[in-house]
């Protein structure tokens, strides 16, 4: 197969381990599917070496370099699945907002939205094709380059999440300015996040198409918004996007789990149960039991180690997973951290959480 052929969305080879698409489904494997947030990242020396003097948007831009990056880890790991490298933030580029990556201070947006008048400076239609046909080419690629090995996972952030992006201007411990936009101007809030919201869809179609075998949708600024504000302003719009995705997957009789994950929302477990999301990730502030007595059974679950545990000896690892699965149970869970893995953490710590998930879930799946 040449190299132009392997961008061609078709004739994908066979998958051999299944295990994290039966979890998202809520059936058992013979063991715990598990993957990492972030296993695509700067913990790996390998990355550190291979992203040194590139653009991190140049880089996302790039479909063999973001195949190269994805599959990195599972060369180390043995992960249950993979996840495209790739960055929330194209969305807002797509749009025509300009993002750039700077060194120490990460994510920045040189000219947010300050006004309701701004949103006049976004395109109110975007060509997914032509504005992120990387990301879709990136995904095409890996899908060929995995082999069939493990299922390929893609994402975008949530509307809420981006859209505080593109008023903060970059990351912010309060989120005060995106937030004095609910309270301020309701209805432009809600247009930029229908905005969004359209974007989302397509983009996310556009990964299906491409060859993504499942979908994650971050809400990772949940945690800024109160129940009252999550109902208005995140919920309405995470639930009009799984509906609108699942949808046109009936059309095309596609069958491709959707995963959300609202960081600090545990106010909000039953709703997001209640979505259309066959799968909801937890942070690491969730007790297991809690979890699954809430969800009642009507969604698999995914999470939710502290990414800090990670920095316990390798032993701690292995109690600590065990205590996780066994509050969690085997089916219809699939293990994670609560969110990314950390730039300082120790790639041999991280193998130790990975064997830990498949050894202690082998064993209870066998003693059942």
């Amino acid at each position: 197969m040449s190299k132009g052929e392997l961008i061609i969305p078709q004739d994908f080879p066979v998958l051999q381990n299944d295990t994290f698409l039966k979890a998202a489904r809520g059936e058992e494997g013979h063991h715990v599917p598990v993957w990492c947030m972030r296993q695509a990242g700067r913990y790996l020396p390998e990355f550190r070496e291979f992203r040194a003097g590139k653009d991190f948007f140049e880089t996302c831009r790039s479909p063999e370099a973001c195949c190269e990056l994805t599959l990195q880890p599972l060369r180390r790991f043995a992960f249950d699945a993979a996840i495209i490298f790739s960055d929330i933030l194209v969305v807002p580029q797509a749009m025509g907002m300009d993002v750039q990556m700077v060194a120490g201070k990460g994510p920045t947006f040189p000219e947010p939205l300050k006004e309701p008048e701004d949103l006049q400076r976004l395109r109110s239609k975007v060509d997914v094709d032509k504005e992120l046909g990387y990301v879709f080419r990136a995904i095409t690629l890996t899908r060929h380059k995995i082999q069939g090995k493990v299922p390929l996972i893609g994402f975008t952030g949530a509307p809420w999440t981006l859209m505080s992006y593109m008023i903060e201007g970059g990351g912010s411990s309060t989120h005060s300015k995106a937030k004095r936009w609910l309270y301020q101007h309701p209805e432009a809030s809600h247009m930029l996040l229908k905005m969004l919201t359209d974007v989302i869809v397509e983009y996310l179609l556009g990964q299906v198409a491409a060859g993504a075998q499942a979908l994650q949708v971050f809400e990772s600024h949940a945690g800024i918004l109160g129940p009252l504000q999550f109902q208005e302003f995140s919920l309405p719009y995470l639930d009009d996007i799984a509906r609108r995705v699942k949808e046109r997957f009936k059309e095309t009789q596609q069958e491709v789990p959707m995963i959300v994950f609202a960081k600090d929302a545990h106010y909000a477990l039953e709703a997001l149960s209640q979505s259309h999301y066959q799968v909801v990730g937890l942070d690491w502030t969730i007790d297991p039991r809690s979890a699954r007595d809430r969800t009642a059974g009507k969604v698999s679950v995914q999470g939710n180690m502290d990414p800090c545990a990670l920095y316990a000896p390798k032993e701690c690892i292995s109690d600590t997973v065990r205590t996780m699965l066994e509050g969690f149970g085997t089916r219809g869970y699939i293990a994670n951290l609560g969110h990314g893995l950390y730039p300082d953490m120790d790639p041999e710590h991280v193998g130790a959480f990975v064997e830990a998930v498949h050894r202690h879930s082998k064993l209870m799946i066998k003693q059942k």
